[in-house]
């Protein structure tokens, strides 16, 4: 459907501000789309992005900054999240070997879990392969690393 119609907007500026509302409309249709693949194993988002980080580095453990680095989207709060997590028995920490300050993040075999039974759900390939064809997936990436320069 053409944003014109999912916004009921019958005209734009011009070109490059349909883009961006385009933009915009299609990251949040995006977003809550996962939120809510993510919601059905009990997580958010930023959790889902924090074990898949935590995935990538196991078995060795992460810091707070490491995750905070690699994360999609900005948190402000990392050490708030990963007290839900470690709460909810998804993360592990423990005191790191090199620096007393420092606390060492390992994902738990339950976190492991939860990403096994998301790893197919989050990469929307029910919905993308049946609406986009593989070439245009690629110009469509081409496009957004071309416009983030």
């Amino acid at each position: 459907m053409k944003i014109e119609d999912e916004i009921k907007v019958s005209k734009f500026s011009n070109e490059w501000h349909r883009c961006t509302v385009n933009i915009l409309y299609t990251y949040n249709w995006l977003n809550n789309e996962l939120e809510q693949r993510a919601a059905k194993e009990g997580i958010t988002l930023n959790q889902f992005n924090v074990l898949r980080i935590l995935r990538g580095q196991y078995p060795k453990p992460a810091t707070n900054n490491l995750i905070k680095s690699r994360m999609l989207s900005t948190t402000p709060d990392i050490s708030r999240m990963m007290d839900r997590m470690v709460t909810k028995g998804l993360v592990s920490r423990c005191q790191s070997g090199g620096d007393k300050r420092a606390v060492d993040l390992v994902i738990t075999d339950k976190g492991l879990k939860i990403l096994e039974n998301l790893d197919e759900p989050m990469l929307m390939t029910d919905i993308l392969t049946n609406r986009i064809r593989e070439k245009e997936a690629i110009q469509l990436s081409t496009l957004l690393d071309k416009l983030r320069g």
